[in-house]
């Protein structure tokens, strides 16, 4: 499904933890790609806590307001679980199996109304889908690189480069990463990024500031695979 493979562009955007920032830089994609012309649609394979008093998610809510295309709910959102807890917990309390040949499918035909497919994970790289699969499995499904976003706290280090171990790993693309500022603000900010792009092997594509909205312009998207 990766167009470096004869798909379609798409990423798949993880994060070193829940509360990371995921859903603030996978909408601030979506919203440049459709600035830019371009067909975009967001994904969120598996949430787990509804906004209420509705039963939708509330990243997959703010998924389908940053694109521009009218997708299903349930291709956007194939499994969504009332409670907040880890996927895995949510699934077995509601007696489904998450099935990675569903995802696939409605990953499918959202890009058959798509140029473009941001997915987004819940949680961490390597949470649990079942006794088996973790959130990693779904991108490898989908044969999409990965973006990264760092959550800038202490601790961040440690998760980042252990995330990127895992993709290693699995022998997922590390397509870039995103050095995402939480508040309060984390001591000595630009010398942790510094220190994590020398481990990395590559600079930021992003740094997006507390109080500043992340900017993903056409060179960016570009080295994303997202935009020619």
């Amino acid at each position: 499904m990766n167009h470096r493979n004869g798909g379609v562009p798409g990423i798949f955007v993880t994060g070193t933890d829940t509360g990371a920032g995921k859903t603030r830089i996978a909408t601030a994609l979506l919203r440049a790609l459709a600035g830019a012309g371009v067909r975009a649609v967001g994904m969120k394979p598996v949430a787990a806590g509804f906004e209420p008093p509705g039963n939708v998610n509330a990243d997959v809510i703010a998924l389908r307001d940053a694109g521009n295309v009218d997708a299903p709910r349930e291709d956007c959102n194939p499994y969504a679980f009332a409670d907040a807890v880890a996927p895995h917990l949510a699934a077995a309390s509601e007696g489904v199996d998450i099935a990675l040949p569903v995802i696939v499918a409605a990953a499918r035909r959202l890009l058959a109304q798509a140029d473009a497919l941001v997915v987004e994970g819940a949680g961490g790289a390597l949470v649990p889908l079942d006794a088996t699969l973790d959130m990693l499995d779904i991108a490898g499904a989908l044969r999409l690189p990965v973006l990264l976003v760092v959550g800038m706290r202490l601790g961040c280090l440690n998760h980042a480069l252990l995330t990127a171990l895992a993709l290693q790993r699995r022998g997922l693309a590390l397509a870039g990463w995103v050095a995402n500022e939480l508040p309060p603000g984390m001591p000595l900010v630009q010398r942790n990024i510094e220190a994590l792009a020398e481990r990395l092997g590559c600079a930021p594509i992003v740094v997006a500031g507390c109080d500043e909205l992340p900017v993903f312009d056409a060179a960016r998207l570009a080295t994303l695979g997202l935009l020619a």
